[in-house]
């Protein structure tokens, strides 16, 4: 990802709105977040739609994401809430902002197959103020069930 003044969201929607318009864009810009953020890229998500306030994350069913019950993996689903909650969030915030995560719970609801969604909301945020920012998301499967729905709770605060 190319480097952008204000930090890594800066980069992350400077990056976004340079590839994901192109053809194999949105795919290319998944890789290439994967590759900033090892950890959730792992999983192998695809960014779909991502603006300020809102992200809309796949993950596609494969078995390296799969437990022994032949379903996604718990962890899967929680690093796939993490990812969509944190895009939704900053990539809103002003350039002197940043913000770490604090917490995060999910609540399972049934067994996750197929290909998933994760869509999360985020408040718009004026000033770099610190305070706590909970965004939350829901997982859904191919036929919109909701397989898991998640709060993450950000800490916000002002870029040092």
């Amino acid at each position: 990802m190319a480097n952008v003044a204000g930090g890594a969201e800066a980069a992350i929607r400077a990056n976004w709105e340079r590839l994901s318009g192109k053809p194999g864009g949105k795919a290319l810009f998944s890789m290439l977040l994967g590759r900033m953020v090892p950890y959730s890229g792992s999983i192998g998500a695809r960014v779909q739609e991502l603006r300020p306030g809102f992200a809309r994350v796949t993950l596609a069913d494969r078995r390296k994401v799969r437990n022994h019950l032949r379903s996604i993996h718990a962890v899967a689903l929680m690093n796939l809430a993490e990812l969509s909650t944190g895009l939704a969030l900053n990539v809103g915030m002003r350039p002197d902002a940043r913000s770490i995560l604090k917490g995060l719970s999910i609540e399972y609801h049934k067994k996750a197959r197929g290909t998933l969604t994760a869509e999360a909301n985020a408040p718009l945020l004026d000033s770099n103020e610190e305070r706590d920012i909970e965004v939350t998301t829901d997982i859904r499967d191919e036929a919109g069930d909701v397989v898991a729905s998640a709060i993450a709770r950000w800490r916000v605060g002002p870029r040092k």
